[in-house]
């Protein structure tokens, strides 16, 4: 059985940091790249049939 992975994705203002974590928490891959949908479309892509959730964190002007 194939485990299963969740994805992370930060926001920033012009870019953004997105990560994939495995069911036993193992880091598998991350990258910062810019805020454009097909950049992040193209590093989830190969992992789509594992990916069960994605979080995003976007908070703005918390301070």
């Amino acid at each position: 059985m194939t485990k299963q992975l969740m994805a992370g994705i930060d926001l920033h203002g012009n870019n953004l940091v997105t990560g994939l974590v495995n069911q036993d928490g193992g880091r598998l891959k991350h990258q910062k790249l810019a805020c454009d949908l097909e950049l992040v479309d193209a590093f989830l892509a190969p992992y789509k049939a594992q990916v069960k959730s994605i979080a995003v964190e976007s908070t703005y002007n918390w301070y």
